[in-house]
C-alpha cells in the first residue's frame, strides 16, 4: 500500500517551507469526505492529535535521516534549462505524510525549476536587504513577508483568507482543480506542467543573479503563491477522497 500511494505522485531542496506545507494541508482538511477524514485520522500518529497539517513537514524533517535518505530526490523535479513544459519521462502512516507533503511540493513552481540553477537554488538574490537564493524566496520568504505585512504574523489568518477565496473568487475554478482526466487518482503531470509554466512567467522573470527583489516582485508574485497553496490543498483533499472512497474498501481497512 505504501508503494501504491507513493506511485500516485510519480515525482522525483525543500518544497514550500513549514508554513506553506501547513497551509496546504490545513486547506485540504476542509475538503475531505467523511470516509477520507476517518481514514486519515486512523493513519495519523498519536502525536498529531488528529491534525494532518501538523505532520505535513515531516518528510523535510527526516530526509537526512539515514533510513530516509532515499526520499531526498522525491521532493523536486529538475526541468531542462529554458524548457517551460513538463514531461514525465510498508507503512500507511508514512505514506500519508509523504503524499501530503509531495502534493504541496509539486505546487511550488521552483520545484519544477531548471536543472542548471537547481530550481533557483544557485541564483543568489537579495530579498529586500537580506541575501538569499531564489528558491528560498519561493519556499519561505514570500509567505513570511505576507504574514508580516498583511496577516499580523498569524498563519491561521492567512489560511482563512485563502479559504474565503476558494469559496468566492475561485469557486468556479475549484471543480477543475480537483478533476483528473481518465479517472486518475492524481494527475501530477498536470500539476508539474503548471508549476514550470509559472516558474518561467513569474519566478525566474526579473530575478537574475545579484538582483534585489522588493515590493514590485513581492506584490505581483504573492497572488501566485496564495493560489498555488489553495490548489495544493484542494487537490490533496480530492486525491485523499478518491483513495479513501468507501467503495474502495481502504477506508475500512
Amino acid at each position: 500500500m505504501l508503494l501504491v500511494l507513493l506511485l500516485l505522485m510519480p515525482l522525483t531542496v525543500l518544497g514550500w517551507g513549514k508554513d506553506g506545507h501547513y497551509a496546504v494541508c490545513k486547506i485540504a482538511e476542509d475538503f475531505l469526505s467523511e470516509d477520507a477524514l476517518f481514514a486519515v485520522n486512523q493513519l495519523l500518529p498519536d502525536s498529531a492529535q488528529g491534525d494532518l497539517a501538523s505532520v505535513c513537514s515531516w518528510p523535510d524533517e527526516i530526509r537526512h535521516n539515514y533510513h530516509y535518505r532515499w526520499s531526498s530526490a522525491l521532493h523536486y523535479i529538475d526541468t531542462p534549462d529554458f524548457n517551460c513544459n513538463y514531461q514525465y519521462c510498508n507503512n500507511l502512516t508514512e505514506a500519508l505524510m509523504f503524499l501530503s507533503h509531495f502534493v504541496g511540493d509539486v505546487h511550488q513552481p521552483l520545484h519544477v525549476g531548471f536543472t542548471g540553477d537547481l530550481g533557483g537554488n544557485s541564483i543568489t538574490v537579495r530579498w529586500y536587504r537580506r541575501k538569499t537564493n531564489l528558491h528560498h524566496v519561493w519556499d519561505n520568504m514570500i509567505i513570511e513577508s505576507a504574514l508580516k505585512k498583511f496577516y499580523g504574523s498569524d498563519l491561521s489568518v492567512m489560511i482563512q483568507a485563502i479559504q474565503r477565496n476558494i469559496s468566492d473568487i475561485w469557486l468556479n475554478d475549484k471543480s477543475s482543480w480537483e478533476h483528473c482526466a481518465h479517472n486518475y487518482t492524481a494527475c501530477s503531470d498536470r500539476y508539474a506542467s503548471e508549476s514550470i509554466s509559472l516558474a518561467c512567467k513569474f519566478a525566474y522573470k526579473n530575478a537574475t543573479p545579484g538582483s534585489t527583489l522588493e515590493d514590485e516582485y513581492f506584490l505581483s508574485r504573492l497572488p501566485i503563491v496564495e493560489k498555488r497553496l489553495a490548489q495544493g490543498g484542494v487537490r490533496l483533499a480530492a486525491i485523499l477522497n478518491r483513495i479513501f472512497t468507501a467503495k474502495t474498501g481502504i477506508a475500512q481497512a
